[in-house]
């Protein structure tokens, strides 16, 4: 049996699967899913709710006070949250982002740009840029923006979509050598997409050992009913106000997913 058409067939379904997703995830997320659920559970208990107000006052305050301090901390018991913010991880020489006692700032601008590479076939590969800013105010919070412009070559024909993503974050733990802290926003997907879905993330540095530390952050977005997630995690090497970074990103926008390995530089002001 001759099993080369086989071959050569399985070889270019593999290679056309990897050439559409760019595509597949554009169609996915212009294509919403319909919810088929049955919603005629329509019961209209009339009960006498008076009787349970006081309980649920009660809850109701025990679950703000608890989600209070849970997301922004008890500023008169954690010491930590008084750190302040550093000129630039290492500054002193010892401290990261918070806590530097002589090289302290009021406001700061992060800026990195990464290289995406995922090179998976002499007639196919996949790359993009990933360009973040964050501008911090004093030690309580930051803004943030993200593009991520994602880019397929298969055959000689090019695909691409952009992500952007704005947020406001806030570092929930402020140590001298590690931080972590969550973000809400938005993300905007564009090209022939063009929607935007709320945004929720997670951030953390830990700063190892003098001049390097790790960097890791998730975000999760729905859009159209579809996930677009971001992971990242990279290693950097500082030296003063700007910084190396290798490492790896995932992203899964609908169903396909595409992995990165990362290459940056940045800068702090």
């Amino acid at each position: 049996m001759n099993t080369k058409p086989l071959y050569f067939l399985t070889l270019l379904l593999y290679f056309n699967g990897f050439c559409q997703k760019i595509d597949q995830s554009k169609k996915e997320l212009n294509t919403k899913e319909t919810n088929t659920q049955n919603s005629s559970q329509t019961n209209t208990h009339q009960t006498n709710r008076s009787n349970h107000n006081s309980s649920d006052n009660l809850f109701v305050d025990l679950f703000l006070y608890l989600s209070y301090y849970a997301i922004v901390g008890n500023y008169e018991l954690e010491n930590h949250l008084d750190n302040e913010l550093t000129t630039y991880p290492y500054a002193d020489k010892r401290t990261g982002n918070y806590g530097g006692e002589s090289q302290k700032t009021t406001f700061r601008l992060d800026v990195e740009n990464s290289f995406l590479t995922e090179k998976l076939g002499s007639n196919y590969s996949s790359y993009g840029n990933h360009f973040k800013i964050k501008g911090r105010v004093k030690q309580y919070i930051y803004g943030q923006f993200d593009q991520i412009s994602l880019f397929e070559n298969y055959q000689g024909k090019t695909a691409s979509l952009p992500i952007y993503q704005f947020n406001l974050g806030y570092d929930r733990l402020r140590f001298k050598h590690f931080n972590f802290g969550f973000l809400i926003g938005a993300t905007h997907v564009g090209s022939t997409v063009n929607k935007t879905g709320l945004n929720f993330g997670l951030h953390a540095d830990a700063f190892i050992v003098k001049n390097y530390s790790l960097d890791t952050s998730i975000h999760w977005s729905n859009i159209n009913n579809q996930t677009v997630r971001t992971f990242d995690i990279k290693g950097k090497y500082h030296r003063k106000n700007m910084f190396f970074a290798l490492g790896y990103e995932l992203l899964q926008i609908a169903s396909p997913s595409y992995n990165y390995l990362t290459t940056g530089l940045g800068f702090y002001f």
